[in-house]
């Protein structure tokens, strides 16, 4: 269907418009990728989002350049409050730069301090009870929080980056049948005070529904960032919306 309206467009030898089209992963068999790599008024660009391997690579650089020492606890931590975002994440290495400058010896309890950027400790709650299915917990952190329109991208990028961990860890316990098993041997590693929210969110969600629910987010961070002025109803909407 969406080669049919592309080659429609196509014949119409539009000269003055261009239109993007975003799209998820295309396979090499896709016939929309296909399309778009042989027909020479079309152009198709990769885009790779940063993932934990790339992330922790980049904290290492950092922290070895600078000559930082942190625990992995550590780095765990600053991953996962940065919501994914390299910038976030870069800001975060800035500040303990920083405090490094006046303080030699810097302990998990003081990155704890330190970074604060994407929790706001509302938002990561707020994505594991998303994932969780608890809507009277998701509407009181709604409600007691008085979120801005920066923290919408946050809260998205937080949701995305547990469920697609999560995807993981359900996908490896089809093979498996043992979630205590791989909840223990999952990297980066899981906090223990998070392991029974994830065990519940693994009883709470099929492989195709999460799926489908991550390409929403996919969605929705697209909208939150083409709709700023509206960012808080459409993230709102769709938290408490399931």
């Amino acid at each position: 269907k969406n080669n049919t309206i592309i080659e429609e467009i196509l014949n119409r030898k539009i000269s003055d418009t261009k239109i993007v089209l975003k799209a998820g992963i295309l396979e090499k068999r896709s016939k929309l990728r296909n399309l778009f790599e042989k027909n020479k008024n079309l152009v198709t660009i990769p885009f790779y989002e940063d993932d934990i391997k790339n992330l922790s690579s980049f904290v290492y650089e950092f922290l070895n350049r600078n000559n930082i020492k942190l625990s992995r606890e550590s780095i765990n931590l600053l991953i996962d409050r940065s919501g994914g975002d390299r910038n976030n994440l870069k800001l975060e290495l800035e500040k303990i730069f920083d405090y490094s400058l006046s303080n030699k010896k810097i302990d998990f309890m003081s990155i704890q301090k330190l970074s604060n950027l994407a929790e706001n400790y509302s938002i990561n709650e707020l994505a594991e009870n998303y994932l969780c299915k608890n809507p009277k917990s998701v509407s009181k952190i709604l409600n007691e929080n008085n979120y801005s329109e920066e923290d919408c991208i946050l809260i998205i990028r937080a949701i995305l980056n547990k469920s697609k961990r999560l995807l993981n860890i359900i996908e490896e316990n089809k093979k498996s049948n043992n979630i205590d098993e791989v909840i223990s041997s999952f990297k980066p590693p899981i906090f223990w005070k998070e392991k029974e929210s994830v065990k519940k969110q693994v009883k709470s969600w099929g492989l195709k529904e999460l799926r489908q629910k991550i390409y929403r987010i996919n969605e929705i961070e697209y909208l939150v960032k083409s709709n700023s002025g509206n960012s808080l109803n459409l993230v709102s909407d769709f938290i408490i919306n399931y």
